[in-house]
């Protein structure tokens, strides 16, 4: 019957959703980094190659010239891919201490606009080499991926025990239900909090195990 197959297909969702959420919310950082120059490499390949055999009229990779360069900007795109979300961060920062600097030069009256602006530029300065310092985009992601895993983990508990239908799935259902109900909200929160401690200690060994093996092979050693 159909509500039999609804109810398969939730339960199937909803275990997929904790997979994907359990993933996300404890590993998410690790697996990001991973996956976003992945991404952007493949996105990259497609792209040159594309470029070169409408350039070319032939077929989709039917030339060594649509290799290398699909290679090329494959490359290319995975490097900006890896480093375009902590550069995105920094000078988000960068400009946020420009606009503080320069509105306390204003509120304080100051009328001189080459001032305005170094101060502005200071302040932001400042902001964006304290991001960098306190690995800001490390922790932006961390957190955001505890929390999106954490509402996965609630959506796929949801649909288990027939408290969401698939089909709700993308009208904010799993947030309002959670809004609705402080249990639920706890839930979700104790996930995310897990979520954000296991991938600080995650991040922490991987890191401590790249340094300890650099020391190994170090020439000094």
């Amino acid at each position: 019957s159909a509500g039999r197959e609804g109810t398969h297909v939730d339960i199937i969702v909803g275990l997929l959703a904790i997979i994907a959420g359990l993933a996300f919310c404890f590993r998410g950082y690790l697996l990001m980094r991973l996956m976003i120059p992945i991404w952007g490499f493949f996105v990259g390949f497609a792209m040159g190659a594309g470029l070169i055999a409408a350039a070319t009229d032939r077929a989709f990779l039917g030339t060594v010239l649509a290799w290398i360069v699909g290679v090329f900007l494959g490359l290319l795109f995975a490097f900006i891919a890896y480093t375009y979300y902590a550069v995105a961060i920094v000078l988000a920062m960068a400009s946020i201490g420009y606009l503080l600097g320069a509105a306390l030069m204003v509120a304080l009256d100051v009328e001189w606009n080459w001032l305005i602006v170094a101060v502005g530029i200071v302040v932001g300065l400042l902001l964006a080499a304290a991001a960098i310092a306190s690995d800001l985009p490390t922790t932006l992601l961390t957190v955001l991926t505890a929390l999106g895993g954490a509402t996965a983990i609630v959506g796929g508990i949801l649909l288990l025990i027939n408290r969401l239908d698939t089909d709700e799935l993308g009208d904010g259902a799993v947030t309002a239900a959670i809004d609705a109900s402080w249990g639920w909200w706890l839930l979700y929160v104790a996930i995310a909090l897990a979520g954000v401690l296991a991938q600080i200690t995650a991040t922490a060994q991987v890191r401590a195990s790249i340094r300890e093996s650099w020391g190994r092979t170090s020439p000094a050693n």
